[in-house]
């Protein structure tokens, strides 16, 4: 029982003197910690101010290294936590082909972002390559890739609208310079009655690394209109019929089936429509049948339909 006893005594000796052993560390480690020292650290780079005549390419630095004085409670920090820069390009000089930022510009701009108790000592170099390219721009058309399927005696009332129906590419001539215009992701659209509208992402073109768009989707919109169906009788008109001569039709009167809303067939005449038989295009054939065409019909009217394409047809003398 005594062993046990001194056993257990010793054991808590080991444990006090380890914890005093801790806390001594600990206070050496702190105090050490609140002492000045020099070295290098990384700073994550935030390029802004861009000019409106260049644009960042993907090969611009993402980080700097710099040589700093301050607290190891500091630098410790640096170690777990990127400090970022926000670097101001509006200063960039174009030199032998590159775009530079000198490092006592870039020097000072860190020296206002950093706290008080940081110096700021030297930059890798004495000046700073950034990766910018002189902009082109071009406003290029957006062909949209959508399959519209209505309900029965449905249709589009008019064009299709997109919104916006253009948009800016901005980046280097050699990648830009062959586009004319993007298309938007394949969609369809089923079981149309409604009017619509539905955003639609845009298909970039592959290897524009240094180009930007202004937009990345559109929004496809259109209008939708109940339709029905309506015969008229027209007369035929005979065109560029030879001097002295008559063009006698049989029949001179053909059916046609005008397509349109409910509202515009109500207004629509005989009248609107224009069917004409055009002489020339015989050509000096000797055939006595001659093709009809619909040569005026409502702006309204979305798809007219000859019941009857072709006409005998007899030239007689005035």
């Amino acid at each position: 029982m005594e062993r046990n006893l001194i056993a257990g005594l010793n054991r808590r000796k080991v444990k006090v003197f380890f914890l005093f052993l801790f806390c001594s560390l600990l206070a050496w480690f702190l105090s050490n910690l609140s002492d000045s020292y020099e070295s290098r650290t990384e700073f994550t780079l935030n390029y802004k101010n861009l000019p409106d005549t260049l644009i960042l390419g993907n090969n611009a630095e993402k980080s700097v290294e710099a040589k700093v004085r301050t607290s190891g409670f500091q630098l410790l920090y640096y170690k777990f936590f990127s400090k970022r820069i926000d670097v101001d390009l509006s200063n960039v000089v174009y030199e032998s082909g590159d775009y530079l930022l000198k490092e006592d510009i870039l020097k000072k701009q860190m020296d206002r972002q950093l706290s008080q108790n940081i110096s700021l000592l030297d930059l890798d170099g004495t000046q700073w390559i950034v990766d910018l390219y002189q902009v082109s721009q071009k406003a290029l058309r957006v062909k949209p890739r959508i399959e519209l399927k209505f309900e029965p005696n449905h249709l589009l009332d008019g064009v299709l609208s997109i919104s916006p129906d253009s948009i800016i590419v901005k980046g280097p001539a050699s990648e830009i310079d062959t586009l004319f215009e993007v298309e938007t992701e394949p969609i369809i659209l089923n079981n149309l009655s409604d009017d619509f509208s539905a955003e639609v992402s845009i298909v970039f073109p592959k290897d524009l690394d240094n180009s930007i768009f202004s937009e990345n989707r559109v929004e496809v919109a259109g209008k939708v209109v109940k339709f029905s169906e309506k015969v008229f009788d027209v007369d035929v008109r005979a065109v560029n019929v030879p001097d002295g001569y008559n063009l006698k039709m049989f029949p001179n009167t053909v059916s046609l089936v005008c397509k349109a809303s409910l509202d515009a067939l109500k207004k629509i005449e005989s009248e609107d429509f224009e069917v004409t038989a055009n002489y020339e295009q015989l050509g000096g054939n000797t055939s006595n049948s001659i093709l009809l065409q619909v040569t005026k019909k409502p702006g309204t009217v979305y798809a007219v339909r000859l019941q009857q394409r072709v006409v005998n047809f007899v030239l007689e003398r005035k």
